[in-house]
């Protein structure tokens, strides 16, 4: 018995409540304040200069520096391409073979009497 409560109680503590949005807005507002308190200094930046590598951007992260290139006209091959497939001649689907069907003989009572076999 005793165990069982144990093992109850360690369930019980096992899983918390998630941090609310305003638990975690309080803890950061702490930490500044506990950064401000050691001395610390906060540093005026102005909007953009953050991203800037010695006063220019950091082209490796740009994504079209590149001129836009000439792409190759392709209708030529692709007529070309569509007359062959229309040349070809289309799949005919194979005939089912017809096989003999198994039909029920009833009685005047609506009672099975015996099974035909019935070509189609």
């Amino acid at each position: 018995m005793v165990k069982k409560a144990r093992i109850m109680a360690s369930r019980r503590h096992k899983f918390s409540k998630p941090k609310s949005k305003a638990d975690t807005r309080e803890e950061i507002n702490s930490q500044v304040d506990q950064f401000l308190q050691q001395k610390g200094e906060i540093q005026q930046v102005k909007m953009g200069e953050s991203g800037l590598q010695d006063g220019k951007y950091n082209t490796s992260h740009l994504g079209f520096i590149e001129p836009k290139k000439e792409r190759t006209p392709l209708n030529d091959v692709i007529a070309e391409m569509q007359q062959r497939n229309a040349a070809k001649k289309p799949q005919t689907t194979p005939e089912k073979t017809k096989r003999p069907k198994k039909k029920i003989i009833y009685d005047d009572f609506g009672e099975p009497i015996r099974w035909v076999w019935e070509d189609e």
